[in-house]
């Protein structure tokens, strides 16, 4: 018998009838000849006992007492609706914010996220999206609390003929959290100092600055440090880039573009940059405020998160330092005298320490590097002192073949002097 194929009303009337003083062995053979198990032997002679003979004969339903995932068409128009309304006003209508949004409109009961995505399916309204990578594959990184790290990035949009302009936008790397916006015909330093100054004087210093390599924002790979990691630098702030053609370094933020352009599309095309920086202002104050953030833990608002931990310590003021300074100029050495005793050389110190005689290397002291020594043949030996006359190294000529005469020394750096212990 297949395993889901109902029993046979005959079998069952025997069941319902088995006697109580069945030989022994009875039980297993009736089941092999009819093809069912003892398990379904045994529950149809309790079901017989309990509920009368007749109550065996035939299968019962398999439907389950209740359907937590079936909703009636009041709840599902409601969902439907709440998504319209989310929609409508550019904000994420996914299952997950519209079970968020209907929690928050009290309403009860709310369908689970997957009886949400269900929901929208069968009605049409869902939207089709590739299949992506699994939450749990991601290698997330955050910093551990608000204006630890700031992400700086800005973005173009389109104004009312064809007018081409840029919204900057500055957030927290902890919360999420929207610190300022600005709005400006292109992505200039002015632009760029305006919309940190304006997070600074609201919500403090940070201890670092996240950006492009844009010429206006943090061009210190290019080799030059702009007006805004300048001026950054001189609150103590540290300026910190991504590397070249990596955008997924500042993820957070591009990820922030979308959101915004996902609200803007929904709103009237704006005519000025006022018009436009006033909607930007009024979806910062939904996107901190009203709109649960997925990437949160718990899906709390970005404002909560802000809250929710103490701010990092603002970083203390340090001089700027160029990035490339020039050396500082060597000092000249001493001037050779005019009066040299016939056949003294002059000879400059190499940094390890050595000259050259007739292709032999002499070592002199690393001390004395780049300094200029006289050399004085004295028969089979050469001296070597200082511009004043001090003498610095004595050396034998070598055999034939031997290029290099060392000072006697043992390699590496000289030892201490020893000295006599305080104590008695």
């Amino acid at each position: 018998m297949a395993a889901n194929e109902p029993i046979d009303p005959r079998v069952r009337l025997a069941i319902s009838q088995w006697p109580d003083d069945a030989p022994r062995g009875a039980v297993s053979t009736f089941c092999a000849e009819h093809g069912i198990s003892r398990k379904s032997f045994y529950e149809l002679r309790k079901r017989a006992k309990d509920d009368g003979p007749a109550a065996v004969l035939e299968p019962r339903t398999r439907r389950p007492n209740s359907s937590p995932s079936k909703f009636g068409d009041a709840i599902k128009e409601q969902a439907i609706a709440v998504r319209a309304a989310l929609e409508s006003s550019g904000l994420d209508c996914g299952p997950i914010s519209v079970h968020d949004k209907m929690h928050a409109m009290g309403l009860d009961p709310v369908p689970s996220t997957a009886s949400l995505a269900r929901i929208f399916r069968e009605a049409g309204v869902a939207r089709r999206e590739p299949r992506k990578k699994p939450r749990s594959a991601w290698r997330r990184f955050v910093y551990p609390a608000p204006n630890a790290c700031w992400q700086l990035d800005g973005t173009e949009y389109i104004l009312t003929g064809g007018r081409t302009c840029v919204i900057l936008q500055l957030i927290d790397d902890h919360s999420r959290y929207a610190v300022a916006s600005h709005v400006a015909w292109g992505e200039t330093t002015e632009a760029a100092l305006a919309v940190f100054d304006k997070a600074v004087a609201a919500h403090g210093v940070p201890q670092r600055l996240l950006s492009d390599n844009g010429a206006a924002l943090n061009p210190s790979r290019r080799g030059y440090i702009g007006q805004l990691v300048e001026h950054a630098s001189a609150l103590g702030v540290e300026a910190i880039t991504g590397k070249p053609y990596k955008p997924t370094t500042q993820g957070k933020n591009e990820r922030f573009h979308q959101t915004l352009f996902r609200y803007l599309d929904k709103q009237p095309l704006a005519e000025t940059l006022d018009q436009l920086q006033a909607q930007v202002d009024a979806f910062d104050h939904i996107y901190n405020t009203q709109r649960p953030h997925q990437g949160l833990p718990g899906r709390v608002t970005p404002l909560t998160a802000w809250e929710a931990t103490p701010k990092a310590d603002a970083p203390h003021p340090k001089p700027v330092r160029p990035l490339f300074e020039r050396p500082a100029p060597r000092p000249r050495p001493a001037p050779v005298p005019l009066d040299l005793p016939a056949g003294t050389l002059v000879r400059r110190v190499t940094t390890a320490g050595t000259i050259g005689l007739d292709s032999v290397t002499y070592m002199v002291d690393r001390h004395h590097a780049f300094e200029r020594v006289l050399v004085v043949p004295v028969g089979d030996k050469i001296v070597i002192t200082d511009i004043d006359g001090e003498v610095l190294a004595e050396h034998t000529r070598p055999s034939p073949g031997t290029t290099y005469v060392g000072n006697g020394r043992p390699r590496g750096s000289r030892p201490k002097p020893e000295q006599l212990s305080p104590k008695p």
